[in-house]
């Protein structure tokens, strides 16, 4: 039995998996993701180096992003994962948690995710063709049973904290932006960009949407 390095290596905390394979994210075929939430792949620092990059070389061919539902526990992570898929990502949320987490580099090349050890986790980066083989079976399968993003979130108030829904309250009672975000206590552009967030949310177009769909939702009194 032979050991071939070059092929699968394992990589021992987020610095030595971005130093070591962070190029592999920049991959201009299809890209899929499998990951409990938002935060299973934070690697802090990298993201906006990746998005730098992608900006600078082109996006990707296809992005497929498979969550558990804990990738919509809270605001943020949320429309996160709305904000993707308004930009082209192909985002299915699968009703159980998922016990792999995966990142699959043009159906070629994966990176396996362990379990947290003392804080630091062990990520193998596999490029023998059978064991991809059935790592991307595995993923293909579980996307097929997996929902939609937008079917998911169909009948589900999405997950405001109480500061959103304080300027939902001030959007119904038609105060001017200026005169809301001095009731809050904030800036200005701060005020307009939580406008903006939660109109995203929603999925609403408009202010007066929003706050139909606010109602809908029974989110505001």
């Amino acid at each position: 039995m032979s050991v071939d390095l070059d092929r699968n290596v394992v990589l021992r905390g987020e610095a030595e998996l971005v130093e070591r394979a962070g190029r592999l994210f920049l991959a201009r075929g299809d890209f899929a993701c499998a990951a409990k939430d938002m935060n299973t792949w934070a690697l802090p620092g990298f993201r906006e180096w990746i998005v730098a990059e992608r900006r600078r070389t082109g996006p990707m061919q296809t992005a497929h992003k498979l969550y558990s539902p804990e990738a919509l526990a809270d605001e943020e992570s949320e429309r996160r994962l709305v904000e993707l898929a308004n930009a082209g990502a192909r985002v299915r949320i699968h009703p159980t948690p998922l016990p792999h987490e995966t990142i699959i580099v043009d159906w070629k090349i994966a990176i396996l995710a362990g379990p947290p050890e003392q804080g630091v986790r062990e990520y193998t980066v596999v490029r023998s063709p059978g064991v991809v083989k059935g790592v991307v079976s595995l993923f293909r399968a579980t996307w097929e049973t997996a929902s939609g993003l937008a079917d998911f979130r169909r009948d589900r108030p999405p997950a405001l904290t109480e500061e959103s829904r304080r300027i939902l309250r001030l959007l119904g009672g038609g105060l001017k932006d200026e005169a809301a975000a001095r009731r809050l206590g904030m800036p200005l552009p701060t005020y307009r960009r939580r406008v903006a967030e939660i109109l995203t949310l929603l999925g609403a177009d408009s202010r007066f949407q929003a706050g139909l769909r606010a109602q809908e939702y029974g989110l505001i009194g």
